[in-house]
């Protein structure tokens, strides 16, 4: 590969893709598979095995400079999508161009916690959301990276469905 990723140079908070949100930093969440420990005969020992494409709890964070109308409105107790669209930049070392490359990350979540931050002269409130996050994909250069839909037993990695023939197993 000829291109080495630099960093992401901007991106947007959008709701349900078209509801420009604001100004935020975003958190977001990490993958953890839950696992169980298998011990007994014919093992020396222990083994922490992960369950393939189940994960335990998934957070996403959202933190904004000040009081945001918008920020609110995302404490109702429902599912929201949240779209967030980057530009990264990128260098072809052979050539010495610099590209961007775009990425989005869609979630859908409900809502855990709003914190409302802090009043301060002349500073921001660094108010903040949190979401239990149900679903979530990853698109670099236009090519899905992973998909996980927890509530449709979903998790495709690259072109892989790993939870295909559980589904399939359990009749869904």
């Amino acid at each position: 590969m000829y291109q080495i990723p630099e960093k992401l140079t901007a991106f947007t908070v959008y709701q349900n893709g078209s509801t420009f949100l604001g100004v935020a930093d975003v958190t977001l969440p990490s993958f953890e598979y839950l696992s169980d420990t298998i011990r007994g005969a014919g093992i020396a020992g222990e083994i922490d095995s992960p369950s393939v494409g189940l994960f335990g709890p998934m957070s996403c964070g959202l933190n904004w400079r000040t009081l945001e109308r918008n920020a609110a409105l995302l404490l109702a107790p429902q599912s929201h999508s949240l779209d967030f669209r980057g530009s990264q930049q990128v260098q072809n070392k052979l050539a010495g161009i610099v590209t961007h490359v775009p990425v989005k990350v869609t979630v859908r979540g409900n809502p855990k916690k709003y914190e409302l931050g802090k009043m301060e002269q002349n500073a921001t409130t660094d108010s903040a959301n949190e979401f239990e996050v149900t679903y979530i994909k990853v698109v670099i250069g236009g090519e899905t990276v992973i998909e996980l839909d927890k509530l449709n037993f979903i998790f495709i990695v690259g072109s892989v469905d790993y939870l295909a023939q559980m589904r399939a197993n359990l009749g869904l």
